[in-house]
């Protein structure tokens, strides 16, 4: 009797504390290594932000875009634009970071209304998201003439842009520069907000309507949803999370570049996504953090065994689990605790049996 008026509550706070688990442990984390290590563990959250995005767009949507890197570069560019023309200071540095969100948003409504108006479908959406990628890697990597300038800030090419301002807030006694561990806990506060917005929109009505889209768009047209506007609305959505990845890690690095555009940058967010779990949103910030991690570490013995090991996991992530490796972790972890959950009938007899 007491075994089954307790088990409930406790099963009920299970996936509570599952969620909240990895918040509380990135939020403990600055208390037990330093600064330096603060701020490379910002880098790895940095690109969780596109990889929402895009699990938002393909995952819901259906929509299977390469673009994401494409306005993370647009984002990155605009920051370093504006901060290097108006200088240093608070101003400056967030004048920054909405102004490259807003290009973001903007250039990604203009390309989706083409997309999806254009009645372009499938498999075609991901080839020109791709081809805008290397197209706009392409023209960044020409513009090292002197000539390539606006304002102050000379594009420079493919070395890419550098000394752009870290963010920084007002403060009693002077500005405070956000670098390192309070870097990583603005990058942190930034990606639980997101969650929490990504989650709530995709469980409303809305969310609803785009995973209609996606099994069956005609029956949902024929039902009278505006199948075009809501998936123009969601890439919009996923690009501009796209584009603030690329606006923080111009901030945390102080530089960007047009491999940041590349095939390879273009491919990463489909191989961390797919690995996750295309379906899961947290599942696509844990994988991608993870992933992430691996590849910098792996970097440090050569680029292309980081490249070899991403094509690797790919490869047995869609002839091994479909749907992602977290998925598939999660329903083996609950297919152990059914097994181990002793049924009533067996507690019976085993009550029986003893003396």
């Amino acid at each position: 009797m007491n075994q089954s008026t307790s088990n409930p509550p406790v099963r009920r706070f299970i996936p509570i504390a599952i969620r909240l688990a990895p918040w509380l442990l990135a939020l403990c984390l600055p208390l037990v290594v330093d600064s330096t290590a603060s701020g490379n563990f910002a880098y790895c959250l940095v690109w969780s932000f596109s990889a929402i995005g895009l699990a938002a767009m393909w995952g819901q949507g259906g929509i299977l875009s390469f673009g994401q890197t494409a306005f993370f570069g647009l984002s990155g560019y605009t920051y370093g634009i504006v901060t290097i023309n108006l200088g240093d200071g608070w101003v400056s540095s967030w004048s920054g970071l909405l102004i490259g969100l807003a290009v973001s948003v903007v250039v990604a409504a203009l390309l989706g209304y083409m997309i999806f108006y254009g009645k372009i479908k499938g498999v075609f959406i991901g080839i020109v998201t791709l081809s805008v990628t290397l197209v706009l890697e392409t023209f960044m990597a020409q513009t090292a003439g002197p000539q390539w300038a606006i304002g102050e800030a000379r594009l420079n090419g493919y070395n890419g842009m550098s000394g752009m301002p870290p963010l920084s807030i007002p403060w009693i006694g002077g500005e405070v520069t956000l670098e390192n561990t309070r870097f990583y806990y603005l990058v942190v506060v930034l990606l639980a907000l997101v969650y929490g917005i990504t989650r709530r929109l995709l469980d409303s009505p809305f969310g609803l309507t785009l995973v209609a889209i996606r099994e069956n768009p005609q029956r949902a047209e024929m039902l009278g949803v505006d199948i075009r506007r809501h998936q123009l609305l969601i890439f919009v959505f996923g690009c501009a999370l796209g584009g603030l990845s690329g606006a923080l890690y111009t901030i945390w690095g102080s530089y960007i570049t047009p491999s940041a555009m590349g095939l390879t940058s273009a491919a990463m967010p489909i191989i961390w996504v797919a690995t996750a779990g295309r379906r899961s949103i947290g599942g696509a910030i844990i994988g991608t953090a993870l992933l992430v991690w691996l590849s910098q570490w792996l970097a440090i013995y050569g680029s292309q065994y980081a490249l070899i090991l991403m094509g690797a996991i790919l490869l047995f992530v869609v002839l091994v689990a479909p749907d992602g490796l977290l998925p598939l972790i999660a329903k083996l972890v609950r297919r152990g605790a059914v097994r181990k959950t002793p049924s009533p009938r067996s507690f019976k007899a085993r009550t029986r049996s003893e003396p």
